[in-house]
């Protein structure tokens, strides 16, 4: 550590400055969520490097401020050979780097990273859960695996922070982490995700060719069984019957995509339901919008209901830890407590037709939004930093 004439997290002159390795699985999740965290402890005069396996090129502007990235084979299923080399590489570069904070994102990252910092007492480990792999309604085998993991290793967690209530609470009462934090997740860029106006939403659905007149659902997520697209898939089915002008854009890739173009076929949707594939524009998409939905299965404070929040668009969601602390069922839009596209198909017709309950739930969306703004978000890590500083 060394000292430094001022600093944003230590708010007196001659504060502490730090040497700190972000740890995720993906360089995606750094793209996605991490990059203003990262900008702020560097404008504190932090140094800010990162290891991850690097599956999309790290955003630039990290880069430019001298970031260092360090390639590391982390894979998603835990049980993958390249992942004990991950940790070998990992324990290397946290001794050699001298780092004086790890902080870990991500369920196999940041099981390999505590891993890796036994035994090192100078650093000290902070490590964001953006779900537990264990939760209300999750499998057996799932409690049975990543319960005892999180049990063994919390100990070894100098700070846990977690972005939904039933995490917290669950943290709390069953885990001995030295400290244990709520934050209002990972933050939602609010200028970047405007308020959708009626005359830009006519622009834009010209621009991306879709009918003035149609009535769009929208989901961005990874194609996979965790967020369960096939039950949105159903649903047009059934609304098509009464919405013929329905449009449901699913945005992402994943293991599958194959079955879900299949699917969408046989149940001859093809005019309906679009697969956009992944996105760098999904803040434009969003503009074109009339309903928001998610069919997620597990959460942990999920960016992309928040990104529709910001924009003003009600929402219809599964009832999983994560979309149940975000909407507030009846008053920013609906949360279905039965996995069922019937169920999905009935609430998303009462919006269909009924402006004012929109428009209801638009201002509701945009009031409650501003608590997850990025700003308040960094304000709350902030907290947390000058917490370890002390």
């Amino acid at each position: 550590m060394t000292e430094i004439e001022a600093g944003v997290i230590a708010e007196d002159p001659g504060g502490i400055f730090m040497k700190i390795l972000y740890v995720t699985t993906v360089s995606g999740t750094i793209n996605a969520f991490l990059v203003p965290h990262m900008h702020m402890l560097m404008d504190a005069g932090h140094s800010v490097d990162m290891a991850c396996n690097v599956n999309y090129p790290i955003n630039q502007t990290l880069l430019d401020r001298g970031c260092q990235v360090f390639q590391l084979d982390f894979q998603r299923s835990p049980l993958m050979k390249e992942n004990y080399g991950a940790y070998q590489g990992l324990k290397k570069l946290i001794k050699s780097g001298e780092y004086d904070w790890v902080h870990t994102h991500t369920p196999v990252a940041s099981v390999l990273a505590r891993l890796a910092c036994k035994g090192i007492p100078s650093v000290k480990v902070i490590y964001t859960v953006h779900g537990f792999h264990f939760f209300e309604g999750a499998s057996l085998k799932n409690w049975l695996f990543y319960y005892p993991i999180e049990k063994l290793l919390a100990g070894d967690t100098d700070v846990m922070i977690t972005m939904n209530g039933e995490d917290y609470c669950r943290a709390k009462k069953k885990l001995s982490t030295k400290k244990i934090e709520i934050v209002a997740g990972v933050g939602v860029d609010l200028d970047r995700f405007a308020v959708q106006e009626s005359e830009e939403k006519k622009r834009m659905r010209q621009e991306f060719g879709f009918d003035e007149n149609a009535f769009i659902l929208m989901y961005a997520a990874a194609l996979c069984d965790r967020k369960h697209q096939d039950l949105l898939i159903e649903t047009a089915g059934e609304l098509v019957k009464d919405i013929p002008n329905l449009k449901l854009l699913l945005l992402g890739r994943g293991p599958n995509e194959t079955r879900y173009r299949e699917m969408i076929q046989q149940l001859h949707l093809e005019e309906h339901v679009e697969l956009m594939g992944f996105r760098y524009d999904v803040d434009r998409i969003l503009q074109t919008v009339d309903v928001a939905v998610s069919s997620s299965r597990q959460e942990g404070l999920p960016v992309n209901i928040m990104e529709a929040m910001a924009t003003g668009i009600p929402l219809v969601v599964s009832n999983c830890r994560g979309n149940r602390d975000l909407v507030k069922d009846g008053e920013n839009g609906y949360v279905i407590k039965d996995d069922s596209p019937e169920m999905f198909a009935e609430k998303i017709r009462q919006l269909y037709s009924d402006e004012s309950l929109r428009l209801r739930m638009r201002q509701a969306n945009l009031t409650e939004v501003q608590k997850y703004a990025t700003g308040n978000v960094l304000e709350e890590m902030k907290g947390i930093y000058q917490g370890l500083l002390s």
